[in-house]
């Protein structure tokens, strides 16, 4: 009989069929998109994005029963996802600093085409202390709820959970908000660069934001099934983090393209 022991300290995963499974589903969703610009294909689209969601909440429930119920998820494993969280996070930050220098490098030097002027003539800016300005209180607000929450889930999970379930509340009342400011813009994506870029990183940002509240509502659940415990709570660990990255990337949208514009 083989000897089945391992003598690492690695989690080696059993195949699993999601990776692949979610993988032509992204790929289905980008092709059925391009087909939409000519055709209808909504209820495709439907299908596609409710297999995703299925898709990945088995995954996710996979995850689940490794780290909580199966004990794979060790002191190394974790400090190990940390590690990964953290590159994931960089590569998010300089996915968001590619807007940043093209708004720089189109607002300092201006174009013809835009008539050398910053932003363009017939752009009517929003004004930065209305809907942005209390965007900015909401994720600040936030985050100083989830950092609360975080510190509290070691000594008072009651109080821990209220906080996060708050957290996760002005999450989503930043997304209607930011809703709310898209039907008010007096322009449109296609209005030269600065529609472009403005319409690009807010909307990245609110996509974002939509990932980071639906990572802290799993934490709730999560949370309210007495899935953490005091030394063993990585996946609000994560969340915390992503929102804190969620928080900071929002304050140098509003300097840039809201403040500074204005």
């Amino acid at each position: 009989m083989m000897n089945k022991m391992k003598n690492h300290p690695f989690h080696m995963t059993t195949n699993s069929p999601w990776p692949l499974i979610m993988s032509f589903n992204v790929m289905n969703l980008l092709f059925i998109n391009v087909i939409s610009l000519n055709s209808n294909f909504s209820l495709l689209n439907l299908f596609n994005l409710l297999t995703i969601l299925m898709t990945s909440y088995q995954w996710w429930r996979d995850l689940i029963r490794e780290s909580t119920f199966q004990g794979f998820h060790t002191l190394n494993i974790m400090n190990m996802i940390k590690f990964s969280m953290i590159l994931f996070i960089i590569s998010e930050l300089f996915f968001f600093i590619s807007f940043f220098w093209t708004f720089l490098h189109s607002s300092i030097s201006p174009s013809m085409e835009i008539g050398n002027m910053w932003p363009p003539k017939m752009i009517k800016m929003f004004n930065p202390y209305d809907i942005p300005l209390l965007n900015s209180i909401i994720l600040i607000s936030s985050g100083m709820t989830i950092t609360w929450s975080h510190n509290l889930i070691k000594n008072n999970k009651k109080k821990s959970f209220m906080l996060l379930n708050i957290t996760i509340i002005l999450g989503i009342y930043f997304s209607m908000l930011q809703y709310i400011e898209y039907l008010e813009a007096q322009f449109s994506f296609n209005d030269s660069i600065f529609g472009s870029i403005f319409f690009m990183a807010t909307g990245f940002h609110g996509i974002h934001v939509i990932i980071g509240t639906t990572f802290l509502l799993i934490c709730s659940i999560r949370m309210n099934m007495n899935h953490f415990s005091m030394i063993h709570h990585l996946n609000f660990d994560l969340a915390s983090w992503y929102w804190h990255f969620v928080d900071m990337i929002w304050l140098i949208l509003y300097i840039l393209i809201y403040w500074w514009m204005f």
